[in-house]
C-alpha cells in the first residue's frame, strides 16, 4: 500500500494557486483511476482504491500548507504505514514549469508543507517535485506562489498532470525511475524515424 500526499492550501480562494500544484496532480491521479469518492478524514480529504494493482491511498491535507504533516502523520499512522510508504507531490521553485524530479529523503529547502512533515515522521519520505518556476528575486517567492497560475501555464500543466496521472501506477509500484522517465517522455516524445528503404538508407522527403 502506498499514500500519495499533495500538498496545497484549502478552499476556492487558493485553488488556482501556484502552490497548489500537488493539489492538482493528486486530483488527476484519484480522476484517472477512478478513486474515491473523496471524504474528510486525517485532517484532510481521502480517495482511495487501486492504482494498477497496488492499493493507495490519495490524501490533500485540509490543515494548511504549514501543518501539512498533521495530517500526512495520522494518515500514515492509521494505516501503519512507515515513511518509505509514503510519496508526497509538492511545487518547486528551483526547477523550471513542468519539470519533474523524484527524490528520496534529504532537507525541505524552506518549503514550509515539507518542513512540518519532516517535523511529523521524519525526511526519509518520497517527494515528487513539481517545477513551477522561480519569480527571480526571493522577495517575491510569497507573491508568485500564492498567486494563480497564468493561463498561458496551462499549455504545459495540463500535459503535465495527465502525464503524472497515466504514469501513476510506475508511482504507486514504488519504481521512480521509471516513473520519472514515463512523465518525460510523454512530454517530451522522441521524433519519428523516417522509415527505412531497401539497402539500408533511410527515406528521403520530398
Amino acid at each position: 500500500m502506498i499514500l500519495i500526499a499533495g500538498l496545497g492550501n484549502p478552499g476556492s480562494r487558493y485553488a488556482g494557486n501556484r502552490h497548489n500544484i500537488g493539489f492538482m496532480a493528486a486530483e488527476a491521479i484519484a480522476r484517472r483511476h477512478g478513486l474515491g469518492p473523496w471524504r474528510r478524514r486525517f485532517q484532510g480529504e481521502t480517495a482511495d482504491g487501486m492504482i494498477g494493482e497496488e492499493r493507495a491511498v490519495v490524501l490533500k491535507p485540509l490543515t494548511y500548507m504549514n501543518e501539512s504533516g498533521r495530517s500526512v502523520g495520522e494518515a500514515m499512522r492509521f494505516y501503519n504505514l512507515g515513511p518509505g510508504d509514503v510519496v508526497v507531490l509538492h511545487d518547486e521553485l528551483d526547477l523550471p514549469p513542468g519539470k519533474i524530479r523524484v527524490k528520496t529523503g534529504g532537507g525541505h529547502a524552506g518549503h514550509n508543507g515539507l518542513r512540518s512533515i519532516h517535523a511529523h515522521i521524519g525526511p526519509d519520505f518520497h517527494r515528487v517535485r513539481l517545477g513551477i518556476g522561480h519569480p527571480g528575486n526571493k522577495d517575491l517567492v510569497h507573491f508568485y506562489v500564492l498567486h494563480d497560475f497564468a493561463k498561458s501555464d496551462g499549455e504545459w500543466l495540463e500535459p503535465l498532470l495527465d502525464a503524472i496521472a497515466d504514469a501513476a501506477p510506475a508511482l504507486a509500484r514504488r519504481e521512480f525511475a521509471s516513473f520519472q522517465n514515463k512523465v518525460h517522455l510523454a512530454l517530451n516524445p522522441e521524433p519519428e524515424k523516417p522509415p527505412r528503404v531497401p539497402g539500408g538508407g533511410a527515406a528521403e522527403s520530398s
